[in-house]
């Protein structure tokens, strides 16, 4: 018996995922501003009018791609800074330094945008709800932890520093300096989960890119190569 046709519906959203991924390559490759509609197109093997038939323009793609991101990035739950005696926490296999590269130009091109954005009143509060959305993912994360009643912040509030600790690291190395790694980055979110004297150092190997949370890292690692990036970007 043959498959079922699939609908318009289901044909328009294989597009517009294909430029999403398209996109998030050309991006990480050249940045916000110096990537064209035509480049995108011709990575995802359309027409610059499949661009504009999904995308109302550059600006629309790129909120695509962090919506896309995003997704990969934040589980339901969050993610958990394992204790540092737990087996399970060991740390991951190392990623390729060709998705080190990637994700790095990716968050280049994230600034670019967020810059533009801010200048930009039809595209500011676009960049707001995904800020909030983000932050969400934090808040869930201090949610888990479980504090307690005496601790003067919100989770909401932590889940907001938790957000601006890991993308603060993450501006702290895109602008050269090399003074927190994943070690630190964790140990300093660890204290804004579950502060007090008695904490251990977490997880994290010293030098290590502290581009985001490793845990974070992986996510994006896997949507990526979900997504067919080892095909596209072999190993030399």
């Amino acid at each position: 018996m043959a498959p079922a046709p699939r609908s318009r519906q289901d044909l328009q959203q294989e597009t517009r995922d294909t430029l999403v991924i398209a996109a998030r390559t050309v991006f990480s490759e050249t940045g916000y501003h110096a990537a064209s509609l035509e480049a995108i197109a011709r990575e995802a093997g359309y027409s610059k009018g499949a661009v504009y038939s999904n995308f109302s323009g550059k600006a629309d793609l790129f909120l695509a791609v962090m919506d896309a991101n995003m997704e990969a990035a934040i589980a339901a739950d969050g993610w958990d800074l394992q204790d540092p005696d737990d087996a399970t926490s060991d740390e991951c296999e190392p990623l390729p330094e060709q998705f080190d590269e990637a994700i790095q130009g990716m968050a280049l091109a994230t600034l670019e945008f967020i810059a533009a954005a801010a200048r930009d009143p039809q595209l500011r509060p676009q960049m707001a709800a995904r800020l909030e959305v983000l932050i969400q993912g934090y808040a869930t994360t201090a949610t888990r932890a479980n504090i307690g009643a005496d601790d003067p912040l919100t989770e909401p509030e932590r889940g907001a520093l938790l957000a601006a600790l890991d993308q603060g690291t993450a501006l702290l190395m895109l602008s050269g300096s090399d003074l927190i790694d994943q070690r630190v980055l964790r140990t300093g979110m660890q204290r804004l989960l579950a502060p007090g004297g008695s904490e251990e150092p977490r997880d994290g190997h010293r030098g290590s890119p502290a581009l985001h949370d490793v845990a974070i890292r992986q996510r994006l690692a896997a949507a990526a190569q979900a997504d067919g990036w080892e095909s596209a970007h072999p190993s030399e």
